[in-house]
C-alpha cells in the first residue's frame, strides 16, 4: 500500500483531507485517529503534525505526503517537492522596528526571531548575511523585538497589520511564497502516479467549469475566439443548420466575463456546470 502522510491539525489539515475526499480516497472518521486503511484505493493514511510530515516522507518511513513548502524547506529533510497543490498559501518576510532596517544587509551581526530558523537561515547565507543569532519561537514571533528577545523578525506576512500593531515594518526581499504541496522520497511508489493523477484533477475541477452555449454559425468563430477552451471546443449541429450547440471548458474566474461576451455576439441558452472530477 502507499503510505500517505497527512496533517492531523492546523491550516492545512481540512483542504488537505477534504482534497482527498474529492479524489475519491476514504480518510479518517474519527479525528482522534492517526492512521486508517482505504484497501479499494491501496492506500493508507497516517496523519501528522505537518511540521513533522518531510521528516517521515524524506526518511523513508513514509512514501509521500502533504505539507507546506516553508515546511519542507525549514525541515532539512532529503524529501523532495511533487507538486502544487493550490491551497495554504502563506509569504515570509522580514520586518523590524521601523526605520531601523533598510536591506537584507542591515541583519548582518542583529538577532534574527523565527519560527523557520532552517528556511531563515539557509536565505541569509545564501545570500552571503550572517546575523549573530536565530531565535527560534513557535509563535507570537512579532512580539520577540518589544520584548527584547531579537532586533528583527521572519515571519509569515498577509496583510501586514500584525506586525505594524507590534510597531514593525517589512523590509528586504520575500523570503518564501508558501503554499501546500505534495512531497515525496524520490522513490517512485506505485500507487503515487495515480494520487498525483487525481490530486491534479481536483484542482482542474476547482479551477474550470463546463460552458454549453447555442450560437449562429456565423458568429462561431468570434464565440470560440473568446472562448477556446481547454483543448478545443465541441461543437454539434442543431435541428436549425443555422445554429451550432458549443461546449467549452474555461476556468473559473472567467466565467461571467465570457457569458456576457457570448451573450453580446448573439449566443443563448448560455449555461455552467460544475466539474467535479478530471483527467486531462
Amino acid at each position: 500500500m502507499l503510505r500517505i502522510a497527512v496533517p492531523n491539525k492546523g491550516s492545512l489539515a481540512e483542504t488537505a483531507a477534504q482534497m482527498l475526499w474529492e479524489a475519491g480516497y476514504t480518510g479518517r472518521r474519527d479525528q482522534r485517529d492517526l492512521h486508517t486503511a482505504d484497501p479499494r484505493n491501496g492506500v493508507e493514511f497516517f496523519y501528522l503534525r505537518p511540521r513533522d510530515i518531510a521528516t517521515y516522507v524524506g526518511s523513508g518511513a513514509l512514501d509521500v505526503g502533504i505539507t507546506g513548502r516553508d515546511l519542507l524547506l525549514d525541515s532539512g529533510s532529503d524529501a523532495s517537492e511533487i507538486a502544487p497543490l493550490g491551497f495554504g498559501d502563506s509569504t515570509f518576510r522580514f520586518a523590524g522596528p521601523a526605520g531601523r532596517f533598510a536591506e537584507l544587509g542591515d541583519l548582518e551581526g542583529v538577532r534574527v526571531a523565527t519560527s523557520y530558523p532552517g528556511l531563515v537561515g539557509a536565505f541569509l547565507t545564501g545570500r552571503g548575511v550572517t546575523p549573530s543569532k536565530l531565535v527560534k519561537l513557535d509563535g507570537a514571533v512579532e512580539s520577540a523585538v518589544r520584548l527584547g528577545v531579537a532586533d528583527a523578525v521572519a515571519d509569515v506576512v498577509s496583510t501586514g497589520a500584525t506586525l505594524r500593531q507590534a510597531g514593525l515594518e517589512i523590509f528586504g526581499p520575500v523570503i518564501l511564497e508558501s503554499e501546500a504541496v505534495l512531497i515525496g522520497s524520490g522513490v517512485d511508489k506505485p500507487g503515487a502516479a495515480t494520487l498525483l493523477r487525481r490530486l491534479q484533477g481536483v484542482l482542474v475541477a476547482r479551477q474550470y467549469v463546463l460552458l454549453d452555449y447555442d450560437v449562429p454559425v456565423e458568429h462561431l468563430e468570434q464565440a470560440t475566439a473568446a472562448a477556446p477552451g481547454f483543448e478545443s471546443p465541441t461543437v454539434s449541429p442543431l435541428h436549425d443548420p443555422e445554429w451550432v450547440a458549443v461546449r467549452v471548458m474555461i476556468p473559473r474566474v472567467d466565467m461571467n466575463h465570457v457569458m456576457d461576451e457570448l451573450y453580446a455576439l448573439g449566443a443563448r441558452a448560455i449555461l455552467v456546470s460544475a466539474i467535479h472530477a478530471a483527467r486531462l
